[in-house]
């Protein structure tokens, strides 16, 4: 079997549970078709860079795939048909990441970064 990452946005209407459950869904759909859902990773409702179908944001969630080809072409057959998931997109990797992708380091980092002068300052 083969190595996939799939990013996909689903609306801003629909909560953080039903992105789950619909992960839930997806998950079991590719594991029916043969494959396997190594890990998978809710980024959040974030904001997209112009709008899609009257969204100005979108919930990111991140799958980490190791299915044939059919099982993840059928997988974005119905991604394709799911009127809750705006945009996906699957690509072939030589290998899984086991650890947090870059979004998940990010957030676990928090507010780390410095503010460039405007927080107090000490003599």
């Amino acid at each position: 079997m083969a190595y996939y990452e799939s990013v996909w946005i689903a609306r801003q209407d629909i909560s953080a549970s039903q992105v789950e459950a619909l992960a839930d869904e997806l998950a079991e759909q590719i594991k029916t078709n043969g494959g396997e859902v190594a890990s998978r990773e809710y980024w959040g409702l974030k904001s997209l860079s112009y709008r899609i179908k009257k969204n100005r944001k979108g919930h990111y969630m991140l799958f980490n795939l190791d299915a044939p080809a059919a099982a993840v072409q059928e997988f974005e057959r119905t991604m394709r048909y799911n009127e809750d998931v705006l945009r996906y997109l699957t690509v072939r990797v030589n290998e899984l990441n086991a650890e947090p992708s870059a979004m998940m380091q990010a957030k676990g980092r928090g507010d780390d970064r410095g503010r460039g002068g405007r927080g107090r300052h000490r003599d």
